[in-house]
């Protein structure tokens, strides 16, 4: 599997586990576990777009 799918799929799940993450911090009234979620979202799309621009580059 290239780096670039790797990537495209780890940050999906980081994304998914954060967007978990972040509900169940809405749902216990918990701050923190809430902005941890949102953070792992964040960094999961981050991680997608880099696998994606990587696929682009090795393109020749």
């Amino acid at each position: 599997m290239k780096p670039s799918t790797k990537d495209e799929i780890a940050g999906r799940v980081h994304e998914v586990k954060g967007d978990i993450r972040e509900k169940v911090g809405q749902l216990t009234n918990d701050a923190d576990l809430e902005a941890q979620g949102t953070g792992e979202k964040i960094a999961g799309k981050v991680q997608m777009k880099i696998g994606q621009v990587e696929k682009v580059v090795e393109k020749p």
